[in-house]
């Protein structure tokens, strides 16, 4: 096969949570620039609604949808207007998340109960929806956006975040076992762990943490809007074929350090 037909997603279907905004557009618009039609689906829909109208003028079709991850009815509702536009689920990247800073020690439980709520069942949930159709058809690849933060602690004084942390690390094992469970099956696991990247959600962090960051980080920079769509598109396409329960690492070098 042809390295431009291994990266090519034509004719495929993805669903991405979180969509509408940060990562989740950027790995959106990704897809759509590879080929591929795309759902975008999170609380927000009308900034889903904006990320679609744009991926429409790159020659693809494209659905927004509104849905809370930790609401079954909701991602039953996305499962099934997917599957009855385009009649199949190719790939589905998890990327919806939250996070909620706190010292360990007062740590509210119900902020942590938030944070494991959208970042570790809103992640089950849609892979378990969304994989009952990919066995259906045979197959498909699931995307979970993990962060380097779930490979190893934070300093406190710039990331006092132990939910998101452990959330994190939760979907890294996740992800390793759901390979190991439907791999036989064909449908591929992996995981994005990003590092810092510009986003609503991690703002207030680069804001407070910048300098002692960049300073943390080889490559002596952030993320870019086009940093992760390279990453996502391979682990979406055939030139992925023989991966699955590993994890890519986008953060500048940071995790070496």
């Amino acid at each position: 096969m042809h390295i431009k037909q291994l990266f090519d997603l034509s004719g495929k279907t993805a669903i991405v949570t979180g969509g509408g905004r940060g990562l989740g557009k950027q790995i959106a618009e990704g897809f759509a620039e590879s080929g591929a039609n795309v759902v975008v689906c999170s609380r927000k829909e009308e900034a889903c609604r904006e990320v679609s109208e744009s991926l429409e003028e790159l020659g693809v079709e494209t659905m927004a949808l509104k849905c809370d991850i930790t609401n079954p009815e909701d991602i039953e509702y996305v499962v099934r207007k997917t599957t009855e536009r385009f009649g199949v689920i190719d790939i589905l990247v998890n990327n919806s998340g939250a996070t909620w800073g706190a010292k360990a020690e007062e740590m509210p439980l119900s902020a942590w109960q938030k944070v494991m709520d959208v970042n570790v069942t809103g992640t089950f949930l849609m892979s378990q929806a969304v994989g009952k159709v990919m066995l259906k058809q045979g197959g498909g690849k699931i995307i979970n956006i993990a962060s380097v933060a779930g490979l190893k602690g934070s300093n406190p004084e710039y990331m006092d975040t132990i939910g998101y942390n452990s959330s994190k690390g939760a979907v890294l094992t996740f992800t390793k076992d759901l390979a190991v469970k439907w791999g036989p099956r064909g449908i591929y696991v992996n995981a994005i762990a990003p590092g810092f990247f510009p986003t609503k959600m991690s703002k207030v962090l680069i804001e407070k943490g910048e300098d002692a960051f960049l300073k943390s980080t080889p490559l002596r920079k952030f993320g870019s809007e086009n940093d992760l769509k390279g990453a996502a598109v391979f682990l979406a396409s055939s030139a992925s074929d023989y991966m699955t329960g590993d994890v890519m690492v986008i953060d500048g070098g940071s995790h070496a350090m």
